[in-house]
């Protein structure tokens, strides 16, 4: 992702419209070959070397902000160190206490005979070299290891490589993940997809722990409504870092329209942004199912010892119901909850962040849904209703704080197991 003085866009009437590469353009091919080619011989040199490397070549204006945001694409593909011989920060500890002890015991002296002369005698070269004798070190040791943690001086340890064109690939996705950032909500629809598909992005949504909706038919295509950040975070970015990261997986679908609202400026002022497929973004992520939040592991862990006669797998069905106003509403549990000795399913979903409404509409319509017996473990934590005294009492919903309880998720699909005999 690029940092906001590196993005470039521009307004056309409320839209943001980010300023993408052609990626069979020869000239920015010849410009991305050219940052390749540093960063592959850059093991060993530093940040600050890496960017001077790279004026040389194209200038440190500012009609050089796309050259600086293909860097900053491929130093994320790069895995740097601290290359000290001592501990930076301990050291540079050492070395202010000694020069305080110095300057003290100089003025003293100097005081005495010359008060005039007090401040001055100095002597850096001394207090190095007595410091590096105290610590079995040369003096260009203690000198290159003082500030060696200093960003810019960071050592290039490693480096991913990849192509010209998918450097501006990366560079293309960047920049639309940089807007996403900005969102309070955003609009997806998806057509064409298998379900195995929209499984994923659906795994993916609740990988990135965003709070979603869905509606309509699988055949035709889903709808879905995505709360962005600045709508339950006032103060924090982080949520919509989180939904950027989901966008690459939206990618690899092969018909799709997203547009989002933003807070957009330091005024945060009200703009869109629309992206689809024939934007032409090609996404860096592996298009594979097997994504799971922490949480969910841990909890499914937990099950399988407590509870050896269920079972606990990865559903394929998907639940579709008639919501407020006729809309059909799709829900895709993540686990279904297997009663061995009588094969009666539960039909588990973890929630995240969540809202009191929109969890009310899922138990106003998935329970009525033929064979559909629905059970939503709820986090206290991420709650984003404003009323958060305000709880759902149902027998269909159990809470949590930092991982599902598995003895109340048995206890709960033993009770509804039980109502479906």
């Amino acid at each position: 992702m690029l940092t906001g003085n590196l993005v470039r866009t521009r307004l056309n009437k409320f839209k943001i419209m980010p300023l993408y590469l052609h990626r069979e353009s020869q000239e920015w091919l010849e410009v991305a070959e050219s940052l390749l080619e540093i960063f592959r011989a850059g093991e060993g040199m530093t940040r600050g070397e890496i960017d001077a490397a790279a004026a040389d070549l194209f200038g440190s204006g500012q009609a050089t902000l796309t050259h600086r945001g293909l860097a900053r694409v491929l130093e994320d593909r790069s895995e740097f160190e601290v290359v000290a011989d001592v501990d930076p920060e301990d050291l540079r500890d050492r070395l202010f206490r000694a020069a305080a002890l110095y300057r003290t015991a100089i003025a003293r002296k100097r005081a005495k005979s010359d008060p005039s002369e007090a401040i001055n005698g100095f002597n850096r070269q001394g207090i190095l070299d007595a410091i590096a004798k105290e610590l079995n070190l040369n003096p260009d040791q203690v000198e290159s290891s003082l500030f060696a943690d200093l960003k810019e001086e960071n050592r290039i340890l490693k480096f991913d490589d990849i192509s010209a064109q998918r450097l501006i690939d990366r560079y293309n996705v960047a920049l639309a993940q940089s807007v996403l950032i900005r969102a309070v909500r955003l609009n997806v629809e998806i057509r064409q997809e298998s379900p195995a598909r929209l499984r994923r992005i659906f795994q993916m949504l609740k990988f990135h722990r965003l709070l979603f909706t869905a509606y309509g038919v699988l055949n035709d295509g889903l709808n879905l409504t995505i709360e962005g950040p600045l709508s339950l975070f006032q103060s924090t970015t982080k949520y919509g870092v989180q939904m950027a990261n989901w966008l690459p997986h939206l990618l690899h679908c092969r018909d799709f329209r997203l547009d989002a609202d933003l807070h957009w400026g330091t005024k945060k002022e009200l703009r869109t942004f629309h992206l689809e497929r024939a934007d032409g973004l090609v996404s860096h992520v592996s298009d594979s199912a097997g994504y799971e939040p922490p949480e969910f592991e841990a909890f499914v862990n937990r099950f399988r010892q407590i509870a050896p006669s269920w079972s606990i797998d990865v559903p394929e069905m998907v639940f579709r119901g008639t919501g407020q106003g006729g809309t059909t509403v799709v829900w895709m549990p993540d686990y279904v909850l297997t009663q061995l000795s009588s094969g009666r399913e539960v039909h588990l979903e973890i929630l995240g962040f969540w809202r009191r409404a929109s969890l009310q509409n899922y138990l106003d319509v998935v329970p009525k849904i033929p064979r559909a017996q629905p059970l939503w473990a709820v986090s206290d934590k991420m709650k984003v209703d404003d009323d958060k005294a305000s709880k759902i009492v149902s027998e269909r919903v159990l809470t949590y704080r930092d991982i599902p309880s598995a003895t109340d998720v048995l206890a709960a699909a033993e009770r509804l197991a039980r109502m479906s005999s």
